[in-house]
């Protein structure tokens, strides 16, 4: 029925729901590779919730932008250089976010892995 008042709208549109449980799971994902991984660190659950949204934000300007998905997996070592990169950046926007270009490409490798492990897209 909501497919007649808006024939434009694709199956494929992602609802409000599935964006906002896909953002939980990336801010999990993100605190638990900032617990594994040395030099990358997060104080406090507002403090992954804003790395979580920053790192939402960065990586969609990189994808929009420069049409490269930024996924750890996503286009082999150029994605997961872009990936370390976003996670890099993103500490500049969070102040309770603190990672060292190590611990970025550590925790890139850590969320790529973990990205294999749950399906959806968590960068």
């Amino acid at each position: 029925m909501s497919e007649e008042r808006n024939p434009n709208r694709t199956q494929d549109a992602p609802s409000w729901g599935k964006l906002i449980l896909r953002f939980i799971i990336s801010a999990i994902v993100i605190a638990v590779a900032a617990f594994i991984t040395p030099g990358f660190r997060i104080e406090g659950l507002w403090g992954v919730v804003l790395a979580a949204l920053a790192i939402s934000i960065v990586n969609y300007l990189v994808e929009r932008i420069f049409n490269v998905d930024a996924s750890p997996f996503g286009r082999g070592v150029i994605g997961f250089i872009v990936a370390a990169i976003v996670i890099y950046i993103s500490q500049f926007v969070v102040p309770a976010m603190t990672v060292t270009f190590l611990g970025a490409i550590i925790g890139a490798l850590v969320i790529g892995i973990i990205d294999m492990i749950i399906p959806g897209k968590t960068m």
